[in-house]
């Protein structure tokens, strides 16, 4: 009998090139959407809860397009800080097809056309109330949101968008939406839905960077889902495929890594999930501060996601990952 051990493990770990022979999973710069956001003022302002993050005015919009084309990104999420005084307790500045985000889609498209555009629909930075949906009689009327989440729809596409991404998790929603589109001629363009979207405690920084964490009434739970359940995941994500959706999306990333393997293995669709505001704060804080190396947990977050079935993920850090990646 042999005193040591037959299997070694650790051969294929010994050099560089073995390594790369047997990696199962691969991160490139194409595997990243970049959100950006965008506001009415003249100047670029610093997001203080989202180190290194920026609102940008529409003059700089073109400038991110180009960057993105430049580091092999192959699309842009557009988020806009809207001004108080255009918001309402119906949020129908979403359905103004001269808005910020429309604006800021001509933009883009017009400086870089191939790149890829995606648009969320809900109405959160557009209401007084800072939900996503209207806010009737102290309640989210799901039904009367559809209306307006249609025509919002519209607007961004006809400013030329090219993905509408629901966020809003309305019932319903993505079928109404897809409806529209294929009634209205625009048979190619593309639904990422939030099929499995939380009510997470990840997303603070993100509301202060919209403006809505200010003006959010009440709370988000009667529509985003429990984050103690998984099987109701699986059934969110079945019915929007079944009512039209091309991509689905899970939100927040890291801390549903499970519903992401559970959903690809499922479904076998286009799968994304969204590195949130939250997830990007708690790397870079603790990288300013010195505790972890930002660059390497950055890239090993990202990595995850791919391990777990993502096709592609949404991050505040595609910019820095994807000149890493071109790097090596």
């Amino acid at each position: 009998m042999t005193s040591f051990p037959t299997t070694r493990m650790r051969r294929t770990r010994s050099q560089p090139w073995a390594r790369d022979l047997v990696r199962q999973n691969q991160l490139a710069p194409s595997d990243l959407i970049w959100p950006i956001f965008v506001h009415e003022g003249s100047e670029i302002e610093a997001v203080t809860s989202m180190p290194g993050v920026n609102r940008l005015p529409l003059s700089e919009v073109a400038g991110a397009a180009r960057t993105a084309r430049d580091l092999g990104l192959p699309a842009i999420a557009l988020f806009p800080k809207i001004d108080d005084a255009k918001k309402d307790v119906s949020g129908s500045e979403a359905a103004n097809p001269d808005n910020l985000v429309c604006r800021a889609i001509h933009e883009l498209k017009s400086a870089v056309p191939e790149i890829g555009v995606m648009a969320d629909v809900a109405l959160d930075p557009f209401t007084n109330t800072g939900q996503d949906g209207l806010l009737v009689d102290g309640k989210i009327d799901n039904d009367q949101t559809l209306d307006l989440l249609v025509a919002q729809s519209l607007v961004q596409v006809g400013a030329g968008c090219d993905i509408i991404a629901p966020s809003d998790m309305m019932d319903g929603r993505i079928g109404h939406i897809r409806n529209a589109l294929e009634n209205g001629g625009h048979t190619d363009t593309l639904i990422m839905s939030y099929a499995a979207k939380y009510a997470s405690a990840f997303y603070g920084p993100f509301r202060d960077a919209v403006g809505s964490s200010g003006s959010l009434t009440g709370d988000k739970k009667t529509y985003q889902m429990d984050p103690a359940n998984g099987d109701e995941a699986l059934r969110e994500v079945a019915l929007d495929i079944e009512e039209g959706a091309d991509m689905v999306m899970i939100k927040p990333g890291q801390p549903y890594l499970d519903i992401v393997m559970r959903v690809k293995q499922r479904f076998g669709m286009p799968t994304f999930a969204y590195q949130v505001s939250g997830e990007y704060a708690m790397i870079r804080a603790a990288g300013d501060q010195g505790w972890i190396d930002t660059d390497a947990v950055m890239l090993e977050s990202l990595l995850a996601f791919k391990r777990a079935g993502c096709d592609g993920v949404l991050s505040y850090f595609a910019p820095r990952a994807a000149e890493l990646l071109q790097s090596t």
